[in-house]
């Protein structure tokens, strides 16, 4: 999997736009307080994580993209699903910022204790 089939099977999922960012792929256009994201990691490989007020946090090394998009995969299809109806625009998951960053905050925990063995935290 790379980014691009990572971006079409979010966007089939229904996962709101404003919850990750891929450069080169699908950027965000106006950056929330909290998004995860996935990113060439600097020496090489990939690298995932959650971008939260300006810090970088749980983030996992990967040598492949393959890996690193099955890894925010599996973080973006393991958060709350929006209730039915979804389809909500950047401006109204905005509004819910406080909910969201209390959101991501379990998820960074939670993927914290979940880590796999190998990943690394910066």
């Amino acid at each position: 999997m790379d980014r691009a089939e990572l971006a079409r099977t979010l966007r089939a999922e229904q996962v709101p736009d404003a919850l990750y960012d891929l450069p080169g792929v699908r950027d965000i256009p106006v950056q929330p307080d909290a998004y995860y994201f996935l990113r060439p990691a600097p020496g090489g490989g990939w690298e995932t994580g959650l971008r939260e007020r300006s810090q970088d946090r749980d983030i996992s090394r990967f040598a492949t993209e393959d890996e690193a998009c099955r890894d925010l995969l599996a973080k973006l299809r393991a958060r709350p699903r929006p209730p039915e109806g979804g389809g909500e625009t950047v401006e109204e998951i905005l509004a819910r910022g406080e909910e969201l960053r209390r959101w991501a905050r379990e998820e960074v925990e939670r993927a914290l204790r979940e880590r796999p063995p190998g990943a690394e935290e910066r």
